[in-house]
């Protein structure tokens, strides 16, 4: 059993398979953070949070330092509903790490989902000064500014977000109806278009650190955002 064994199991979604390699790893050597990050993530791919959250205590008690882990505790503590404990270690993370723009767009998307817009934003615009090419920054803000009714601010927003990527929305060409032919009826869209998907451990590390830290991911995250939805 090793550890890169573990990795390919974890990531073609053979947890049950990830999870006998890394508890047999950890017994081994219960000093390497590795061994406990990827077997947090497992368990909660299994539904363990709980027992995730151990993991990532360890994990955290191994490397006091390292904002990364801070970060990804916070993590976990928001999908157990501890939201006063998950904002704490996103401040430490970010106390830790002030000049890094991916500190401030992880507690702002933490702030979005709590319902601390104004918070949200402040942080948005933080990450935004240190990275001006942020084009998801100015786009999750101009969403964020859109629920706060702020119409002309969000239109700012997403113009910028639009303009680093060099995105053009398509022109709209409406088809002519056949001579006498009246055109048929628009179909009605819902005005709810939010889903709450169920948010994991797994997909929420892909969102925050691919995302906001890879700026070739980045713009492809924007571009999809932009597409409409069939």
């Amino acid at each position: 059993m090793d550890f890169q064994t573990g990795i390919s199991y974890y990531k073609s979604g053979k947890f049950e398979e990830a999870l006998v390699i890394f508890n047999q790893l950890i017994t081994e050597n219960q000093s390497e953070s590795n061994y406990f990050l990827f077997r947090g993530r497992i368990l909660s791919r299994m539904g363990q949070t709980e027992s995730a959250l151990e993991d990532f205590d360890k994990i955290v008690a191994l490397e006091p330092y390292n904002t990364d882990f801070i970060s990804d505790r916070a993590v976990v503590l928001h999908l157990l509903g501890k939201n006063e404990e998950a904002l704490t270690e996103f401040d430490r993370a970010a106390n830790l790490d002030p000049n890094n723009p991916y500190r401030y767009s992880s507690r702002a998307f933490f702030k979005d989902r709590i319902g601390d817009l104004m918070g949200a934003i402040q942080d948005y615009e933080k990450a935004i000064e240190l990275d001006p090419e942020d084009a998801v920054a100015y786009n999750n803000k101009g969403l964020v500014e859109e629920k706060l009714g702020y119409q002309k601010k969000s239109k700012k927003s997403f113009e910028k977000a639009d303009d680093l990527v060099g995105y053009k929305a398509p022109e709209k060409k409406e088809p002519n109806p056949p001579a006498n032919e009246k055109p048929a009826p628009l179909p009605e869209i819902s005005k709810n278009g939010n889903t709450n998907e169920t948010l994991t451990l797994g997909n929420y590390f892909q969102i925050l650190k691919k995302v906001f830290t890879d700026p070739k991911t980045r713009s492809e995250f924007f571009q999809f955002l932009k597409k409409p939805f069939s």
